[in-house]
């Protein structure tokens, strides 16, 4: 049943008034917490191919990015969710799988789930702190640029240069512009920087690197901080600002790969109606619902529907204001960061995934065969667990044509088979060459000592 078939009966929700201090509506959220406590029931019973979630709370903008927040970092895959609040009451009701498609069934994440939605912190705050986690455990540095070949590769020999070790990192490109969040520590105590003028140094030098040969460059920038919000709510953000959904080339983009975004007013219960239907893939929910929610429009009711390979998601929005989309050039505006949101993690290009014992400098080992080898980095996601570094890499060809298989082989012959993955290649020479491989064979040992990582011209004193 679609969602307008059950809310057009229903009384309009009352508008969110922001006139208010944020003190007193801290207080107020507060007070009706206190009095009415968030409840989440998780039921495996219910569904017969997936775990449902019923989350009830009293209701503030943002809550629904929170929510949906905690189940895409456990990785859980929304194949049906259903929202809808009324006035200061807020119901969420999510259909889960884990990522092979099965119920969650393990005790410990399905605790953790309640444990999370039912928080102080989790629900307690105010929009304006969403995923924020301040840590002494590292530094965050935000960079965001015009994309280009070899970039990630600089950053990470700058960075390797001035002894910082990248534990953590997420990059996207989007619409010729680059943008990423990385957690360094210095290498010798492993610990966060900070050291004012080791850190402007950093930022110096980084700053260099992003206006690349042309000082004149502009939109490049470089923050520096210990205190980081949740890496993707922040990617998201960081490339809104940086203004990325405005399209250069309108038939830049195939009709197949465009998603189909829609936005209408309802006018008898003065909701704009956005729908979106798209390929589905894993955390587009979380995208779509980040993005409405820093545009700062509210979601009353919503659909969402993920089946086979294609998603439907359906939402009754208003801007925080209250009112619904008023201009044709707003409602242009929604669709077109709607649209980025979507394309954003798109992945593009052939997957690579690289595992072995993590070292200071790897990064920009790795990412500077791939540019001597003329491949471009479209997303990166740079993780290390127990000393192990996890890495995921989708590289192109700059030409736009597919990757050559030979330099695929040649890259990983360079770095080891065992190390370096073709993700989803099950071909029989591929297979052969996995199990003929020493797992210690290819564990880079001196190969790239006696490099030169600061040979940049681009970098200035």
């Amino acid at each position: 049943m679609r969602a307008h078939q059950v809310f057009d009966k229903m009384p309009k929700p009352a508008a969110i008034d922001m006139n208010f201090s944020h003190d007193i509506d801290d207080e107020y959220v507060k007070l009706i917490r206190r009095m009415n406590p968030p409840r989440v029931v998780i039921d495996n019973d219910a569904c017969k191919d997936a775990t449902v979630i019923r989350v009830d709370s009293a209701n503030k903008h943002g809550i629904l990015l929170e929510a949906v927040q905690v189940l895409t970092d456990l990785n859980l895959i929304v194949t049906k969710a259903y929202i809808s609040c009324d006035g200061c009451w807020f119901m969420d009701v999510f259909n889960v799988t884990d990522q092979d498609g099965n119920k969650v069934t393990d005790e410990g994440v399905l605790d953790y789930i309640k444990r999370s939605l039912e928080s102080d912190s989790c629900f307690a705050s105010s929009m304006r702190s969403v995923g924020v986690k301040p840590s002494v455990d590292y530094t965050a540095i935000e960079l965001i640029g015009n994309d280009r070949q070899g970039l990630l590769s600089e950053v990470s020999a700058v960075l390797t240069h001035l002894k910082c070790n990248v534990v953590h990192a997420e990059v996207w490109t989007h619409n010729t512009r680059a943008a990423a969040v990385m957690h360094v520590t210095d290498d010798e105590t492993g610990s966060a920087i900070t050291d004012l003028e080791r850190l402007s140094r950093i930022k110096g030098l980084l700053s260099n690197v992003l206006r690349g040969s042309n000082s004149r460059s502009n939109g490049a920038k470089t923050v520096v901080s210990h205190g980081v919000t949740h890496i993707e709510r922040r990617l998201h953000q960081m490339m809104f600002a940086d203004r990325d959904y405005e399209l250069l080339d309108e038939d830049a983009m195939e009709d197949q790969q465009r998603p189909n975004v829609k936005v209408v007013n309802w006018c008898d219960i003065d909701y704009s109606v956005v729908t979106i239907r798209s390929k589905d893939r894993p955390k587009l929910l979380f995208d779509t619902v980040c993005t409405l929610t820093d545009m700062q429009y509210v979601v009353f009711h919503a659909n969402v529907v993920a089946e086979g390979t294609e998603a439907y998601q359906e939402y009754y929005i208003r801007h925080i204001d209250g009112s619904p989309v008023k201009s044709d050039a707003e409602r242009q505006r929604v669709i077109q960061c709607l649209e980025a949101a979507i394309r954003r993690r798109v992945s593009e290009g052939l997957k690579l995934e690289l595992c072995t014992t993590d070292r200071v400098g790897l990064l920009s080992d790795v990412t500077r065969i791939f540019r001597e080898n003329s491949l471009t980095v479209t997303r990166a996601e740079v993780t290390t667990k127990a000393g192990k570094a996890i890495n995921t890499f989708y590289v192109r060809d700059p030409s736009g044509y597919p990757v050559d298989s030979k330099t695929i082989d040649s890259i990983r012959e360079l770095i080891g088979q065992t190390i370096l993955k073709v993700k989803g290649s099950s071909s029989p020479k591929e297979q052969k060459q996995a199990s003929q491989d020493s797992p210690t064979r290819f564990l880079f040992g001196g190969l790239f000592r006696s490099r030169s990582f600061v040979n940049f011209g681009l970098i200035r004193s």
